[in-house]
């Protein structure tokens, strides 16, 4: 295990020699051969996360640092929609599932418990009940209220019968999960095409080319779904998808041999079935909750009225797992930039040699990149291990997709100091002063 106590050095730089980066230890009775898929092996090998149990796992300093930066995408495109943040908890009333018909239909997935007291709970793997719960109690909703959206950013259970591929599919997984109220179904409509471009706008800051297929309305219910899937052989949907008009569909809602909607001739149609990961999920619920737990509003004319619902899914946990598989390498992660764990990383000198008097250049670099653009100071991973060549921890900076790596060597000695600069969304490599290192800087997209 990589853990080293040497004294941190200021606080505009992480230093390599503090991170925590368990080494890569197999499940109990695992060999390397059985883990098929990459992004699972590669998250265990760089100390991303670590096994707790089946279907389930320890979330580490690197991989967390890049599941708060998605959950910021997120944020900002849900706020942005007119979302309004909760926190609702992970366990529910089972009594609630009871009333809306769900507890026997959801099967043995979904996982139960019972308090000192015998009341029966759910982990929740959704919350439909839940915030239905909450709008229902309101007695006097106005239609001047409407829309309402709720969401939240929480870990879901579920107990899977054969959890697999690690964070692709786990038994506990983090969510984002919101719930939509509207006056009518027109209103709730909007809503839903205001949400899946939401989405579209999430993935494209990502970097990620999603899909967004026809869907099952499956265990949720309601009267249409769409689904969102990254095209990759590790996934567990088939999804018929058109190159050339873009049309897509879950293979689960399709009658034989589809055709695409858009009237194009059989030459032109360019249909084929793909593996998909699904990473999110919207739903047009209508009324079916809102029915049982009573969730109505006071329309103009002082009627009361069933809203109507929509909820809206994202696999938190899914999506970094799942960005990592169809980005990277069989040896070497890549992220969507905004989510890589730090954007620069800094390469010292090796001591003991003759570029030994170039480490300290290493940290006057952090710390003018602090002083210059100090909201990358968080963004910058000094490699201080010294005792290590330089083309060692290069290849290490390499194999964790840190998007831009600077190597301070004998260069910077030079009367005319120069700094390497890789970058690796690129592949380009350049020597630049330091002047010109740090106006490169400036440009580095943050959240």
């Amino acid at each position: 295990m990589v853990f080293h106590t040497r004294r941190c050095m200021a606080s505009f730089c992480q230093r390599v020699t503090r991170l925590y980066q368990p080494s890569f230890v197999l499940p109990e009775g695992a060999k390397i051969t059985d883990l098929k898929c990459k992004s699972h092996r590669l998250m265990l090998e760089n100390g991303l996360i670590r096994q707790a149990g089946n279907g389930t796992f320890h979330l580490l300093p690197l991989a967390l640092r890049s599941l708060e930066k998605l959950s910021k995408v997120i944020d900002k495109e849900m706020l942005l929609a007119g979302g309004q943040k909760i926190a609702m908890p992970g366990m529910t009333p089972a009594s609630l599932w009871k009333t809306s018909g769900r507890y026997p239909e959801y099967g043995p997935e979904l996982l139960t418990l019972r308090d000192r007291h015998g009341v029966e709970y759910c982990l929740g793997p959704t919350h439909e009940e839940a915030v239905t719960e909450i709008i229902g109690a309101e007695k006097l909703l106005s239609h001047r209220h409407l829309p309402i959206k709720l969401y939240q950013i929480t870990n879901k259970f579920r107990d899977e019968r054969r959890p697999r591929f690690g964070l692709l599919r786990g038994r506990e997984f983090l969510m984002k999960d919101m719930y939509t109220f509207d006056a009518s179904l027109e209103a709730a409509s909007q809503t839903y095409s205001i949400m899946c471009q939401a989405y579209r706008n999430i993935f494209k800051q990502l970097g990620l080319q999603v899909i967004q297929a026809v869907g099952a309305t499956g265990a949720i219910g309601g009267s249409s779904s769409h689904e969102f899937h990254l095209l990759s052989e590790m996934g567990e949907d088939l999804v018929y998808h058109c190159t050339k008009c873009g049309y897509a569909a879950n293979q689960e809602t399709v009658d034989g041999e589809p055709s695409c909607p858009k009237d194009l001739q059989p030459s032109e149609c360019c249909l084929s079935l793909k593996h998909g990961i699904e990473v999110g999920h919207a739903f047009l619920l209508g009324t079916k909750y809102s029915k049982v737990f009573k969730a109505t509003f006071v329309d103009s004319d002082s009627r009361a009225k069933l809203t109507e619902m929509g909820c809206y899914g994202l696999g938190v946990t899914r999506i970094l797992a799942a960005a990592i598989e169809v980005l990277s390498s069989e040896s070497e992660i890549r992220w969507p930039q905004v989510m890589a764990p730090y954007q620069v990383c800094i390469v010292s000198a090796k001591e003991g040699g003759k570029e030994d008097a170039a480490i300290p250049l290493a940290e006057e670099l952090c710390a003018d990149i602090s002083s210059h653009i100090p909201h990358l100071s968080s963004e910058l991973l000094l490699d201080d291990r010294g005792h290590m060549t330089i083309g060692r921890r290069l290849k290490d900076a390499h194999r964790l997709g840190y998007p831009f790596i600077v190597v301070v060597g004998k260069k910077a000695l030079d009367a005319d100091p120069r700094y390497e600069l890789v970058d690796l969304q690129s592949g380009s490599t350049e020597f630049l002063s330091k002047s010109d290192l740090i106006q490169k800087m400036e440009a580095i997209p943050l959240l």
